[in-house]
């Protein structure tokens, strides 16, 4: 006689919870890199050139390549890997501005900047070199192209104070009692007053500008946009989140697998780079809510949360025409506004990293004034010139040795 074994209604609801856990933390992790900063990602590429059909092409293509991307690593190697769009790279081309080719030259650089994260996961020397770059130098650079971003909200208040007060207000009550969801609140605000601005003025939505859809450059290669764009997002990507993002994973227990990872996320930024993916990594700070023991007590099991976030990735691609839409049709100011309120924890651990040594300080603040200045020289943007002056004064000086 067979003899049938059952389930107890305890354990089925446990291994429901199991399973719920992860699948939750990992939507979250997809929704909370996403809302929070991709207002910067479509200021940078409006500002290398992208018309507003081809920045949400980007946008939409960055979510896509970044989604495929942790679903390859995390089903592959069965830990929480989770990629990210590089949102200190994103900040970098708004304080580039426009480069030699216009914007098929920012899609040539983008291209370069996947190929040399390829580079970096073949040629293990690549990648110690730029590890050997002296950490105040690289977050001066960040820190000094996140100045006229993290400006805005100020300077929106005289253009548009009405959408902008309301904006701030909302993300200074959030910081203090839910800070996580900060700058989602503050875009939502922001989406509510450009709803009521539009009304008022008595406008209407393009909607079939709202339709996701790729839009498809052929690069034009310019050493000026190369050097200028290629180089500095490079740099950028891999000192403010590949590096940390593999620390961040180490602080949980996991070992990411180098050369895989900049395999895939370097071939994913190349094959996005026509479609105006500036570069996709591995995720830093939003790491964590899918490594962390919040996501799923048990190790094994976490790479869930980290393949949720995938597909929820590929789920908010789809948002972005609209969302670009949407900014296209607010008042002036309002998505910078968003953007800078987003890049202040940035920019505050930019700085702290820039001047905390007091052996790299000098060198650190050229490195930021440089950076700030933004000035171009023989078609290369300000960036560029800001590492190498930072890396000439740290030479010089000797108290910087």
């Amino acid at each position: 006689m067979s003899q049938v074994t059952t389930t107890a209604p305890e354990e089925i609801t446990e291994e429901r919870t199991s399973i719920a856990v992860p699948l939750g933390a990992g939507a979250i992790t997809a929704l909370v890199g996403f809302t929070s900063t991709f207002a910067v990602v479509l200021s940078g590429l409006r500002a290398v050139g992208a018309s507003p059909a081809q920045a949400a092409s980007g946008l939409l293509i960055l979510c896509f390549t970044q989604g495929v991307a942790i679903l390859v690593l995390s089903f592959r190697y069965r830990i929480p890997i989770t990629a990210a769009w590089s949102t200190p790279g994103a900040a970098l081309l708004a304080g580039t501005g426009l480069v030699t080719g216009g914007w098929a030259g920012a899609v040539a650089a983008f291209a370069v900047t996947g190929l040399l994260i390829v580079i970096t996961g073949l040629w293990q020397r690549l990648g110690a070199l730029v590890a050997a770059i002296p950490v105040p130098i690289a977050q001066a650079m960040l820190a000094g192209v996140l100045i006229p971003l993290c400006l805005a909200p100020v300077t929106a208040l005289q253009t548009s104070p009405a959408v902008v007060v309301p904006v701030i207000a909302v993300w200074l009550a959030l910081q203090r009692f839910a800070p996580k969801w900060a700058v989602l609140a503050a875009f939502a605000t922001a989406a509510v007053g450009t709803g009521i601005d539009i009304a008022s003025r008595d406008r209407h939505l393009d909607l079939a500008s709202m339709v996701p859809a790729v839009e498809w450059t052929a690069p034009q290669w310019h050493w000026q946009a190369i050097v200028g764009i290629a180089v500095p997002l490079y740099i950028v990507t891999m000192a403010s989140q590949n590096i940390p993002g593999v620390a961040v994973m180490r602080s949980f227990g996991y070992q990411v697998p180098w050369r895989p990872s900049m395999l895939v996320t370097g071939i994913g930024t190349i094959a996005g780079a026509g479609a105006g993916g500036h570069a996709i990594n591995l995720a830093a700070v939003s790491a964590a809510l899918a490594a962390a023991p919040s996501a799923s007590p048990d190790p094994k099991r976490r790479w869930i949360a980290a393949a949720t976030a995938g597909m929820t990735y590929l789920v908010l691609g789809l948002a972005s025409a609209a969302l670009v839409t949407l900014i296209a049709a607010a008042p002036a100011g309002t998505v910078e506004t968003v953007a800078g309120l987003a890049l202040l924890a940035t920019l505050a651990a930019a700085l702290t990293g820039a001047l905390s040594d007091p052996g790299h300080r000098i060198a650190g603040l050229v490195t930021f004034l440089v950076a700030a200045a933004g000035t171009t020289f023989l078609g290369i943007g300000g960036a560029f010139w800001a590492l190498l002056a930072g890396l000439a004064i740290r030479r010089f000086l000797p108290s910087a040795d």
